[in-house]
């Protein structure tokens, strides 16, 4: 799936991911390829994103909205 992380001041991360996972405001989310589309809003917390390199980068959010879409995913983090 293609995955863009956007703050305010610049883009964290943009490229090809092969697993996220994020902190909802319910509780945690993980999103994989094909994921059903969804909008959900995020609280303060770590975003785990596993690349097909099998490399996995951590993300520190203060909160923010994440939208699935046609195995795109963007997420728009404070």
């Amino acid at each position: 799936m293609y995955l863009e992380i956007i703050t305010p001041d610049k883009k964290l991360f943009e490229g090809e991911a092969k697993a996220l996972t994020v902190p909802g405001s319910e509780g945690s989310l993980g999103v994989l390829n094909n994921h059903a589309p969804m909008i959900a809003s995020l609280k303060k917390g770590k975003v785990k994103v596993t690349t097909d390199k099998a490399d996995v980068t951590f993300f520190e959010v203060n909160g923010g909205v994440i939208e699935v879409l046609k195995n795109k995913v963007v997420v728009l983090a404070e």
